[in-house]
């Protein structure tokens, strides 16, 4: 009897974790479908701002501006974007993958770094690592930052590749392609316009008025913020879609261990009831005799 009360005590245990993730999984769907519906509608506008950069980094009045000057990659910033909170599966771990990787190359190319981190997890990772100078972290960001939120990290990248302390500003966050698949990747944002996978037609140069500097400090600094604030849009819908996955996971194994426990239990009762059955036979021999 002492199995089987043990087993009951066991089932109980995992079906107070299954009510746990299952109620985690209720609301990080509920959550996934705002931060999804947020991404997909500002993703056009994004990808619009992507290809108006590219185009104006063609230009040759453009290239001597300061966001889009190019220069050889000595130093460099990441702002890396995680998550505050654990349970989301691969989710942060693939992010420390290629944050990792990329510490590792520039290290081998003898490039200085640093970083801005988006989200506790990341704050951590970075404070542990002694390849990096970590000039700002930030936490706890709603799912859709204000502008505040998002001026603080971008007058920062800004500011200091204008000052040339850095010639190049990547980040590292989860692109979000589906509530299925999400692809944690490195997206350069200054200088401005420099995208691999577009190959803009140089066009004929323009007039600005009043004047090139004064219109590219304007559109430039939104453009690039449109990139910033979409990567933090697709890395919070890429977390509740990997958290949700997680949790249901653990629901429908926290099921089969309870089916399992249960059949265990059950056939520890039965050999329970044939012992009981055995003795009260053997004690009636005994009588009879």
């Amino acid at each position: 009897m002492a199995g089987t009360q043990l087993l009951k005590s066991r089932i109980r245990s995992v079906k107070s974790t299954r009510q746990i993730t299952k109620a985690m999984q209720l609301v990080a769907a509920s959550k996934m479908r705002r931060a999804q519906e947020a991404t997909k509608a500002s993703a056009p506008y994004t990808e619009a701002a992507r290809e108006l950069l590219a185009g104006l980094a063609t230009r040759t009045s453009v290239k001597s501006h300061p966001l889009f000057a190019q220069r050889p990659v000595k130093s460099r910033l990441m702002i890396v974007i995680a998550s505050d909170k654990g349970l989301a599966g691969a989710y942060n771990s693939n992010i420390t993958k290629i944050y990792v990787a990329e510490l590792k190359a520039d290290d081998k190319a003898g490039i200085k770094n640093k970083t801005i981190t988006v989200g506790r997890k990341a704050s951590q990772l970075a404070a542990r690592l002694k390849d990096t100078e970590v000039i700002g972290a930030y936490e706890e960001l709603p799912d859709q930052p204000d502008g505040n939120e998002l001026r603080a990290i971008l007058d920062s990248a800004k500011s200091r590749f204008m000052a040339g302390e850095v010639d190049a500003v990547d980040v590292i966050y989860t692109d979000f392609i589906s509530s299925i698949t999400q692809e944690a990747k490195v997206m350069r944002v200054l200088p401005a316009g420099f995208d691999d996978t577009l190959q803009p037609t140089p066009s004929n140069d323009v007039t600005y008025e009043p004047g090139t500097t004064e219109v590219l400090d304007g559109v430039t600094y939104r453009l690039v913020g449109a990139q910033l604030f979409q990567a933090l849009l697709d890395a919070r819908a890429s977390e509740h879609s990997m958290r949700m996955i997680a949790m249901k996971n653990a629901s429908d194994n926290a099921s089969d261990l309870i089916d399992d426990l249960t059949l265990e239990m059950n056939k520890a009762r039965q050999s329970a009831i044939t012992q009981e059955l055995a003795e009260i036979s053997g004690g009636v021999e005994a009588l009879s005799e």
